[in-house]
């Protein structure tokens, strides 16, 4: 496990509570409180199902547009983080949804990948984790989302199937089909 940067530790410990009593009380500290704490997860969480970093800087803007908009909506029956991530997830597949629009999905696999080839926000010095990232394109979305969330995110199965409306059942299985599939890939696609 790696240790967070200092400043990172701080941002993250900013309370759920405090940010959802500062939107109500004075919006702008509460979106400032919000954008600390989730910013950066949320657009690496969209950033691993788009690839793109101008797709993934959409979507999390889109995300945090949609959040400050709906807040009224929010149910606090549902943790915060996993209503977050829920808009931040159906914006991602909005926007795979319209890339993969009349193609076949090896078409958008190869595509997709080529996007992340072309990318300059990839560092290509990390070879292995590059050729994770081709493995986990190579899934179907459900599985890319649960293995994403789980094991990026450190999400509990409850929580995944929350953010992608599905059973913790569905959610597990799915993780560890993808598990073997992306351990199966990385063997036969040798660097």
């Amino acid at each position: 496990m790696w240790a967070a940067h200092p400043k990172e530790q701080t941002i993250m410990a900013i309370d759920d509570r405090d940010i959802i009593t500062a939107i109500k009380n004075c919006k702008e500290r509460g979106f400032q409180l919000l954008m600390a704490k989730y910013m950066k997860p949320i657009y690496w969480h969209i950033r691993r199902i788009v690839v793109a970093h101008a797709d993934a800087q959409d979507a999390t803007q889109e995300t945090f547009i949609r959040v400050f908009r709906h807040f009224g909506r929010y149910d606090c029956g549902t943790p915060f983080p996993i209503w977050i991530y829920r808009i931040a997830t159906h914006e991602a597949l909005r926007i795979v949804d319209r890339r993969r629009h009349g193609m076949l999905d090896m078409e958008a696999t190869a595509k997709t990948i080529h996007q992340m080839e072309a990318d300059n926000y990839v560092d290509y010095s990390e070879v292995e984790a590059v050729r994770l990232q081709q493995a986990i394109l190579s899934l179907p979305i459900k599985q890319q989302l649960a293995f994403n969330l789980r094991y990026y995110d450190e999400m509990g199965y409850d929580e995944i199937a929350s953010i992608t409306d599905s059973k913790p059942a569905n959610v597990k299985s799915n993780y560890h089909i993808a598990k073997e599939k992306i351990i199966r890939y990385l063997h036969t696609h040798d660097s």
